[in-house]
């Protein structure tokens, strides 16, 4: 059975923002899209579309650029994202909490693949502190040494929409 529910949409700054759960859950504002990207420690998960049309889910430590709405993730160049993303730069995305009470956004983006040395070393170590806290992690070191042997490159995300969820008990004026 299907059934007709109301979207509900925010157009701030050019950004599309629905609601993904209308009857459940309200709809994040822009500042607590940003809040939520900029300051959690969860993982994105990026869709891609493999050589045989089927959908791959990649898990991966993120970056987001709240100025500029861009979410950043470092990979190796052979990985299956680098393959399937050089066949179509679009992917899906979602960060979202799986503890009570449930939030998250998810959306589609365009990707560029930056491969530059100088550009990317600052993305990565921002990550690698969000995720790992400090860059004298060993695991800090590895990551840090792939991308200055140009072996890992840096995925941008830019954003076409925000589909959002909150589930928490706060009051909305």
């Amino acid at each position: 059975m299907i059934t007709n529910i109301k979207c509900s949409l925010t157009i701030i700054d050019n950004m599309r923002i629905f609601n993904a759960s209308p009857r459940f859950g309200t709809q994040l504002t822009e500042d607590e899209i940003r809040n939520f990207l900029s300051n959690s420690k969860l993982n994105i998960y990026i869709g891609t579309i493999d050589n045989k049309a089927d959908p791959n889910i990649h898990p991966a430590w993120y970056y987001f650029d709240a100025t500029n709405n861009k979410f950043y993730i470092e990979t190796s160049k052979r990985s299956k994202k680098i393959e399937n993303l050089s066949r179509r730069d679009t992917v899906y995305y979602c960060v979202d909490d799986p503890n009570l009470p449930y939030k998250g956004v998810r959306g589609k983006g365009k990707v560029k693949i930056h491969e530059d040395i100088n550009h990317n070393t600052p993305i990565a170590e921002k990550i690698i502190v969000k995720y790992l806290g400090s860059l004298a992690h060993p695991m800090a070191t590895s990551l840090i040494g792939s991308i200055k042997d140009g072996e890992s490159v840096i995925l941008e995300i830019t954003p076409s929409y925000y589909s959002t969820w909150d589930y928490s008990e706060k009051k909305r004026q």
